[in-house]
């Protein structure tokens, strides 16, 4: 392929899953994976992974801290089916079964520098009060049987969900031949940096 008349571009992401606030739970980790149309390709890197178990410090926040990297690399002929990012946190309930405590995803930035995302996460919830007590008494509560359709949509408004928690992320983007193939993806972010490393002092928004 000649470097002059490119047929694909190239996205690269870099980055770490930093951490997560989840006010009522302990001891949890994080799968991860990515959505992506069919004209996306990963030629290096890992498409998913999972974090190791993270308890709560002593600071006042709360924060669990995971600071689990991120490295993957794909080529497109085209933006359609951007990637996104899909996250999946589990932990114990009271009988010690690993039961889902939150599903989230964003898009990768479409910009190139550095980024800071932090997702809001939900769980599914029982339909009606037995389910509900059921799924309680058996220590089994309702998840999805692919994270993935998280990023789909399709189906997820007949989901009855409940908010909990959120996951910050931070993005180290670049990409290559975008611009020869007649895409401008724009300046990149200056400001993001400092959203990031903030992320350890600070206290994060109330969702």
């Amino acid at each position: 392929m000649a470097t002059s008349n490119p047929s694909v571009f190239l996205l690269s992401v870099n980055g770490q899953i930093e951490g997560a606030n989840f006010p009522c739970y302990d001891n949890l980790y994080c799968k991860y994976c990515y959505v992506y149309g069919q004209d996306w390709i990963p030629t290096t890197g890992l498409e998913e992974g999972i974090t190791q178990i993270t308890c709560k410090g002593r600071q006042a926040s709360h924060k669990l801290i995971w600071n689990f990297p991120l490295d993957i690399t794909f080529k497109s002929t085209n933006p359609s089916g951007w990637p996104q990012l899909v996250l999946s946190v589990y932990g114990p309930d009271v009988f010690g079964n690993d039961v889902v405590r939150g599903y989230g995803a964003t898009h990768i930035p479409i910009t190139p520098g550095q980024h800071a995302r932090t997702i809001p996460m939900f769980v599914p919830e029982p339909t009606w009060r037995l389910q509900k007590f059921t799924s309680w008494l058996m220590g089994r509560r309702p998840e999805y049987t692919d994270p993935k359709v998280v990023a789909q949509g399709e189906g997820r408004e007949v989901t009855r969900v409940c908010s909990q928690g959120f996951v910050t992320v931070c993005f180290n983007i670049t990409m290559k031949d975008m611009k020869k193939l007649g895409y401008d993806s724009g300046p990149s972010n200056s400001e993001s940096h400092t959203a990031t490393s903030s992320w350890l002092t600070e206290r994060p928004p109330n969702l």
